[in-house]
């Protein structure tokens, strides 16, 4: 059947869009932590399509290619570079043919490209910036000729690497959703505010702002309220599942909040040893409600996201999605539950259990 563009779509309605699948690529075992390089695209194709299956039965309408970190920078690191452009054109073929995959008679998922933080962004350096632009110039015409129906330019803790982005993906002609990511001291890198730097965003032509990854619901809730007071594009929410602080901002600096002693080698919980700090289903059902509440219709869950949260994310705006079928029927547990089979002396040991 006919699909809808995103702006369409969020003229009517939400869009939910699952990120972070570096995390869950890496948890799967497909993809090295630290290291983050999405080969899993030419090395196991099949697993990346089943992480855009899972999360799509969770009810993202957005299959976005997992090409993030999978640039030029980033491939010349790993001494790979030569993958790069079949790494990329992979990474959206497969999204397209998952973004089909939907029942009968229902709107196929958009194909979002991707092009993100470049690591490589200095502001007091003409060369580096020139690097950056190229990079993004030819991740986004892959894109284009691989059919994307819109371009995602996300986790930038740089303003002016944010403002690049956006002016190459207007090159383009597709619909660009910029997502920005300040580190811990609460502001960008190259000085300029959180709230100045969507709003410059939004003068540029941006047509979704707003945030992404390493803070979790509690870390970036304050800025979305603040944001949303000053700019009249369609927002965008998308934190990490984990429970960042206000004196630890940022999955880079939380410290395990369980009195243990980090045993991870490299002496953080970052990125291996978060699973302590790890969201609920219930918080990010609240973190999606609030958002919604707020008028923020570009929605989703970034690094450490697993399908579950994206449920939680489309129920917690009226949706009933596939995964929906098995979201948890507690009547019948063995223990807790209140089903007239569940023995007495089970039950009542459970009120005490």
């Amino acid at each position: 059947m006919s699909k809808r563009g995103l702006l369409k779509r969020l003229e009517k309605g939400s869009v939910i869009c699952a990120e972070g699948f570096l995390f869950e690529a890496e948890r799967r075992g497909y993809l090295s932590s630290g290291e983050f390089v999405p080969e899993l695209a030419l090395e196991n194709p099949e697993a990346l399509r089943n992480i855009h299956r899972d999360f799509q039965h969770a009810g993202s309408d957005v299959v976005e290619a997992f090409t993030y970190n999978g640039h030029r920078e980033k491939m010349r690191v790993i001494g790979k570079e030569e993958l790069l452009e079949p790494l990329n054109r992979m990474a959206l073929q497969i999204a397209k043919q998952v973004s089909i995959e939907t029942p009968e008679n229902e709107e196929h998922n958009l194909v979002a490209g991707n092009i993100s933080n470049t690591n490589i962004w200095n502001p007091e350096d003409i060369k580096s910036q020139k690097e950056v632009r190229s990079i993004f110039s030819e991740m986004i015409g892959w894109s284009v000729e691989e059919g994307a129906d819109f371009i995602i330019g996300e986790t930038f803790y740089y303003a002016g690497e944010a403002y690049m982005a956006l002016d190459e993906i207007k090159k383009s002609s597709l619909p660009a959703v910029i997502t920005i990511s300040p580190m811990g001291e609460n502001i960008m890198r190259d000085g300029v505010s959180i709230i100045d730097t969507c709003k410059e965003l939004e003068q540029r032509g941006a047509d979704v702002i707003g945030m992404n990854c390493f803070r979790g619901p509690n870390t970036m809730m304050p800025y979305l309220k603040e944001i949303r007071k000053v700019i009249k594009s369609h927002m965008a929410a998308l934190p990490i599942p984990f429970r960042t602080t206000e004196d630890q901002p940022t999955f880079f600096n939380l410290e395990d909040n369980n009195g243990c002693t980090c045993p991870a080698p490299h002496g953080r919980t970052f990125p291996t040893a978060l699973d302590p700090m790890y969201c609920n289903r219930y918080e990010i059902r609240k973190f999606a409600q609030e958002a919604h509440a707020l008028e923020i219709k570009y929605l989703g869950v970034c690094c450490g996201a697993a399908p579950m949260h994206i449920r939680e994310v489309a129920e917690a705006i009226g949706r009933k999605v596939p995964a929906s079928r098995y979201r948890e029927k507690m009547s019948n547990h063995f223990m807790y539950g209140t089903n007239e089979r569940i023995p007495k002396h089970i039950s009542d040991y459970g009120d005490k259990a």
